[in-house]
């Protein structure tokens, strides 16, 4: 059985609106959700309120608060739907389980896993190491559809900055087009 297999055969389908969560910040949560359809974002909150935009996430994506879903520790983030959103969900210890059992399934999660690693640390990389401008830049080149689909203030919690200063790295960026 491979992975995806597994996820249909003992997921449970969900179906959430627009403004729903899947779950929140400081909840416990021990499943992995696989989307089928919709968009998402995880996000932070501080103890100010102020909230920092970790990732979207769509189609084909997985995500899940490894921490809590492993260790039972509540969720570092919270995870709301942006449009109607359909998932597969997962409990952790079920897979966990029986990747122990099937070293396929096992493979396949270590590729998920891996996945899930390498895209936090592409992540990190350009908070950490690129401007706002080019973090800018590289979101309208390499997700143009998702540039439509989100609101222009989570776009600058994503990237980082206010909404005034999204304005003007947009301005700058078409103006110089960086995006060539």
């Amino acid at each position: 059985m491979s992975f995806y297999d597994f996820l249909q055969n003992e997921g449970i389908q969900i179906e959430k609106d627009i403004g729903e969560h899947i779950f929140r910040q400081g909840d416990v949560d021990t499943s992995l959700y696989f989307i089928n359809s919709g968009l998402l974002k995880a996000y932070y909150l501080s103890d100010e309120g102020k909230e920092s935009i970790k990732s979207f996430l769509s189609h084909k994506d997985i995500i899940g608060s490894l921490a809590s879903a492993y260790l039972g520790e509540p969720c570092s983030f919270g995870l709301l739907c942006l449009q109607p959103t359909r998932l597969t969900k997962i409990s952790f210890s079920a897979l966990r389980e029986y990747s122990h059992k099937d070293v396929s399934v096992a493979n396949e999660v270590i590729d998920v896993l891996l996945q899930f690693s390498m895209k936090k640390e592409k992540r990190e990389f350009e908070f950490l190491c690129l401007s706002a401008e080019q973090r800018f830049s590289l979101l309208v080149k390499n997700t143009p559809h998702l540039i439509e689909k989100i609101t222009q203030n989570d776009l600058a919690r994503y990237l980082g900055v206010t909404p005034v200063g999204l304005s003007r790295i947009k301005k700058r960026v078409y103006e110089s087009d960086l995006l060539s």
